[in-house]
């Protein structure tokens, strides 16, 4: 069974500062509170490959994945996939970001499904996911709107 999860958050920043800010992938260790590395691998034009590696969890475990991100500044949305999906058959990301009143409108999209031998169903993940994003998004939110401020 495949999961999905839709998310949205509005910053008080124009949508050039936000575009830049999420995009920046080295930054990310501080934008998200979950990565404590980001690694670029390779640039291929617009493309970006970068490894992910998260926080220990509460076994010590550091997870650690390569994926592929491909923006589109014209469009202002941005597709990403797991190049190692790990516990994922599949897993991609879409971004996209609007001008609101208030600021920019980001919104992610994720759909993925898990594999058969995974220790969490896809149902389950996509629990996870969504209550991991909205901390992640509060966070990015938050970041962006003081530094829009400062």
């Amino acid at each position: 069974m495949a999961g999905h999860t839709d998310n949205t958050v509005v910053i008080a920043a124009p949508l050039a500062v936000v575009w830049e800010k999420t995009n920046d992938i080295d930054s990310w260790p501080t934008l998200f509170s979950e990565y404590a590395k980001a690694e670029v691998i390779e640039h291929r034009g617009d493309a970006v490959r970068f490894r992910l590696t998260m926080h220990p969890d509460a076994n010590g475990v550091s997870w650690s994945w390569v994926s592929d991100r491909t923006p589109d500044p014209a469009r202002h949305v941005v597709h990403s996939h797991r190049v190692e999906p790990g516990n994922f058959t599949y897993m991609m990301i879409h971004w996209a970001y609007r001008e609101v009143d208030g600021g920019t409108e980001m919104r992610w999209v994720q759909d993925f499904e898990m594999k058969p031998t995974a220790p969490i169903t896809s149902e389950a993940m996509a629990e996870r996911m969504n209550a991991n994003t909205k901390v992640q998004m509060a966070r990015i939110k938050e970041q962006i709107e003081a530094g829009v401020a400062g």
